[in-house]
């Protein structure tokens, strides 16, 4: 508990960035939860609730990789502040949303703040490694996942009892005061970043330079073994989180027998074994190298994942998939500690925002395609071979981790821009 403490106790700005995200991230999911209830309950629609889904994910296709470029432009402190206001302000539209024929406006809420969240999430990642120490950086990593799964359990919980005490309104204003309490925790931070100034250009010059850096972004990508293995890795496990989104309700429901009360337990149970491996993994984050954090964590994750979508074979108990969803909480701590590690110490302050936009959009097309192959091969080859396959992803990604762990820590350096 050490390195926790050193973290918590001796960075000043560090915690008031946690701080900050941890509040907002609780306005999240308590918009999140709140919303798809009371989209539901005013249209009766299951379609008018998938439209959410998509509302929220088409930013991170469309725009994340561009919204890297400006965030590698602009001062990291300053966009957060700037992302979380707005966050707030576009949230007030829901205040007149009572009745089926104003849903439009909830899809326009939506669509806006995953835009912004194409913005925010770049420069908090670039700035947790000038915040931090290079020997705390697993630790401070590792707090961020836990904050992660702590807001997922307060703010499910929260969204669920405003929804119903207060509907739109009463859940608008609780995420836009989340967002407002974020924005003076990080406007304390005492880390003030100095951006180059760019030479001023013609309006076909910048527009020539924007494209020249999101190219940029888009080849760094892939610019030497040890960041194509990250990027690999994140591809392959996202399509393997389409299929788990996509399947895991039904797989619930078929193959174990259960019904939505406990589809959502099992849900919420693994935020409770993030928390817990949060706190190991913060605990033991320098005694370890980042890769092979990673490496071990994604194998035992994949393990464990087949082990849940195999079980049904032989036993008809739900409680095996409480144990399993709990237990996976540490390894998946490790893995999200570790990669981001690596990923961090591997680019540069400049060009890393870019650089995780790119990733993150690729991402998110490939969580698409796991999601479309889902809603084929469930019917066509059945659902436990598509979620054990999609454990395999994590397996053989840890392996290769495992096994490549020394170019992953010789390349731990900048990136050449």
């Amino acid at each position: 508990m050490k390195d926790l403490w050193g973290v918590l106790a001796r960075q000043r700005d560090y915690r008031l960035m946690l701080s900050a995200g941890l509040i907002s991230l609780i306005g999240d999911w308590l918009l999140r939860t709140g919303l798809a209830f009371q989209v539901y309950v005013l249209t009766g629609s299951t379609l008018a609730s998938g439209g959410l889904l998509l509302a929220s994910f088409l930013p991170a296709v469309v725009l994340g990789s561009l919204a890297g470029v400006f965030v590698d432009r602009w001062n990291q402190r300053t966009t957060m502040i700037v992302t979380n206001i707005l966050n707030a302000v576009v949230l007030l539209p829901l205040i007149a949303v009572n009745n089926e024929s104003k849903i439009w406006i909830v899809y326009g809420v939506v669509l806006a703040q995953s835009c912004l969240q194409q913005f925010f999430q770049p420069a908090e990642q670039s700035l947790v490694p000038v915040l931090v120490n290079d020997e705390q950086l697993v630790t401070a990593n590792a707090l961020n996942s836990q904050i992660r799964d702590l807001a997922r359990l307060i703010g499910a919980a929260l969204g669920g009892v405003l929804a119903a005490a207060g509907g739109l309104t009463l859940l608008a204003l609780g995420d836009a005061a989340t967002f407002l309490i974020a924005v003076v925790l990080v406007a304390r931070m005492r880390h003030r970043q100095v951006r180059p100034e760019n030479p001023e250009q013609t309006a076909g010059g910048a527009i020539k330079r924007l494209k020249e850096e999101w190219a940029e972004g888009l080849r760094l990508c892939v610019a030497g073994p040890a960041i194509r293995l990250f990027f690999v890795f994140c591809m392959v496990t996202g399509v393997g989180e389409g299929i788990m989104s996509t399947l895991f309700a039904p797989f619930v429901s078929s193959q174990i027998g259960g019904d939505g009360q406990v589809y959502g337990l099992i849900v919420s149970s693994q935020a409770v074994g993030g928390i817990v491996g949060g706190l190991v993994a913060a605990a033991i984050g320098s005694r370890w190298p980042a890769a092979r954090l990673w490496g071990i964590g994604a194998l035992a994750f994949g393990l464990i994942d087949i082990t849940l979508f195999l079980y049904p074979l032989a036993s008809d108990s739900v409680i095996p998939a409480f144990v399993c969803m709990i237990v996976v909480g540490l390894p998946g701590a490790l893995t999200i500690a570790g990669m981001m590690t690596v990923f961090q110490n591997l680019t540069v302050d400049g060009t890393r925002g870019r650089i995780y936009g790119a990733v993150g959009a690729a991402e998110s097309v490939a969580v698409l395609i796991g999601i479309t192959a889902a809603g084929f091969l469930g019917d066509a080859v059945g659902i436990i071979p598509v979620l054990v396959f999609q454990g395999l992803g994590y397996v053989v990604g840890g392996l290769v981790v495992l096994i490549r762990q020394r170019v992953l820590e010789t390349r731990a350096v900048p990136l050449p821009v």
